[in-house]
């Protein structure tokens, strides 16, 4: 059993559900054929062994961790415990990419043979032969070689976001050439899926790679034990307004209202990453909607209130509101109100390491950090005012219980 027996079995129903989902996979591979250039299908280019291992990972369970089990386990990562980590990444990352292998391969609407699309689904495939021609792991030198392609892995995915985005900017081109742009919800509960089973197995890698590193102060790997959401928001808050001066020419000003001694476990990139993502957004609507004014742009107010189960932090603006049409709209991957910052390359092109970090024109920006909230069992609400502003409401589960939703 993984990780010396602490992580249960799949109950019996799950495992059906797993199998007849990926079954699902398959069967809709000859609807999508039609929609797929002949020559991009996976069979087309791998070998039928691969193939069929690929699928067959695909119908296995996915087995999820929780945030105070990661805590647990990494507290001391003595040689026993990370050949146990490792022996069990071994043999649950190659089901975790096989289910998006599969997925890819079937996607609707043509998306699926998208230069984009099918680089990431090459990326996947690479990973996933890498895992499974790794030998057994039995000690500690395994153990090492392993990590050493942890980190190759994880290189490899880094600018999955990016491409991923471009394949599907593509598609929102093609849709609104032929007028028939909709909201496709096959599509966004396939990007759902993808991006947190990605945001988990980024996790699961960098953690096990984290135990190697130096110890860091208050820290379990990735995880701090003593994550103080007040710093972190301002430090969030800081690179936002940095690039809302950059673009603007002026930023307004942003107010923080919490404990600055309050802290508790997270994982200090995620909370970053949905804080400067919520602040650029507010920030952008209050500086476009003074520019050129002579009234003094209000303050962006961010507020942390610290609950039993829940940390959860407003933030609060006043730049005009969004409509209730739009409100509905901003969790869908295929809309975005900002100019895209990708451009048209080649999946294949050097230039995409160089790619911008920030969010905005991707149209995944706000579903991704709804997706961060969620991975550790939190949410993301927003409600608006037309006319007026915006609140954001991020909730952050406390307890660290939560276990993972896998997809």
């Amino acid at each position: 059993m993984p990780l010396g027996g602490l992580v249960p079995f799949a109950r019996m129903a799950a495992v059906a559900h797993a199998a007849t989902r990926a079954a699902g996979f398959v069967a809709r591979a000859s609807s999508a054929a039609s929609t797929v250039v002949k020559g991009s299908r996976l069979i087309d280019i791998m070998d039928k062994t691969v193939v069929d291992d690929v699928f067959g990972h695909a119908l296995k369970k996915q087995t999820g961790v929780s945030l105070k089990y990661m805590l647990d386990f990494g507290a001391n990562p003595i040689e026993r415990q990370l050949i146990l980590s490792a022996q069990f990444l071994h043999k649950e990352l190659p089901v975790r990419l096989a289910h998006r292998v599969a997925e890819l391969e079937n996607l609707p609407y043509g998306l699926s043979a998208k230069s984009s699309i099918l680089k990431v689904r090459d990326w996947y495939v690479e990973s996933f032969k890498e895992l499974r021609t790794f030998p057994t792991i039995k000690d500690l030198g395994d153990e090492i070689k392993f990590t050493e392609l942890l980190r190759s892995i994880y290189r490899r995915h880094a600018n999955v976001v990016p491409v991923m985005a471009q394949g599907v900017a593509e598609l929102r081109r093609e849709l609104v050439k032929h007028n028939s742009l909709t909201e496709l919800p096959e599509i966004h509960q396939f990007m759902d899926g993808f991006y947190l089973s990605r945001i988990g197995i980024r996790i699961l890698i960098g953690q096990h790679i984290a135990l190697h590193e130096p110890p860091k102060s208050n820290h379990i790997g990735l995880i701090c034990t003593k994550c103080s959401p007040v710093q972190v928001a301002q430090d969030a808050i800081n690179d936002a307004r940095s690039i809302c001066l950059r673009e603007y020419g002026a930023s307004p000003e942003v107010t923080v209202y919490g404990d600055p001694k309050f802290a508790f476990p997270y994982v200090p990139s995620h909370l970053h990453h949905m804080v400067f993502e919520l602040v650029k957004n507010s920030l952008r609507a209050v500086a476009e909607r003074y520019d050129g004014g002579d009234t003094e742009p209000p303050d962006v107010q961010v507020v942390v209130a610290t609950g039993r189960e829940d940390v959860t932090i407003k933030i609060s603006d006043m730049g005009g509101g969004i409509s209730r049409a739009g409100v509905k709209r901003m969790w869908n991957y295929l809309y975005t109100t900002a100019r895209s910052p990708l451009p048209d390359l080649d999946p294949d092109d050097e230039s995409y390491v160089a790619l911008p970090a920030v969010l905005a024109g991707y149209g995944c920006g706000l579903p991704l950090s709804r997706l961060y909230a969620r991975y550790f069992g939190g949410d993301l609400q927003i409600i608006s005012m037309e006319g007026y502003g915006t609140d954001a409401y991020l909730h952050l589960n406390r307890l660290g219980n939560s276990q993972e939703p896998l997809p």
